[in-house]
């Protein structure tokens, strides 16, 4: 498996919702009827980084996308209309940053996109990817 892609997703639930890998994993498993969780890492909106899938296991959270990708899922970005909404904490987007600086380092020549910047029909990761990568000096990899 080449990953070259590592792209960031949302739960797209609400700010009250305080889930983790735990239940995403419940949702894909129970609901879905997939044999794991889609995502490789998963960042609650409090606490620290949980792990999903290992990261040598293809994932399942963008179709057709999933055999040279890392997903990360953030807890949240629904807003109290049932839209897309950029409504992360600054500790979970801090926590995002770190994780994408060692993922760029142990994977050099992966870029970085939102789910969206795969599939357009999706507003998910519900924030600007380009611009969290141009704070964090990463590597871009969707449309400009």
């Amino acid at each position: 498996m080449k990953i070259d892609l590592i792209v960031i997703h949302c739960s797209l639930t609400k700010v009250d919702q305080l889930i983790g890998a735990d239940e995403i994993r419940r949702w894909h498993v129970e609901e879905r009827g997939w044999n794991d969780i889609g995502y490789h890492y998963v960042i609650p909106r409090y606490g620290p980084l949980e792990l999903g899938r290992p990261a040598f296991i293809e994932g399942a959270h963008v179709k057709g996308h999933n055999d040279n990708t890392i997903g990360i899922c953030l807890v949240g970005g629904m807003g109290a209309d049932g839209e897309c909404e950029d409504n992360f904490p600054p500790g979970q987007g801090y926590r995002l940053g770190v994780l994408l600086n060692r993922l760029c380092k142990v994977i050099p020549n992966a870029r970085i996109v939102g789910h969206r910047d795969l599939d357009p029909t999706r507003g998910c990761p519900c924030f600007d990817v380009q611009a969290l990568c141009e704070t964090f000096g990463l590597p871009y990899g969707g449309h400009p």
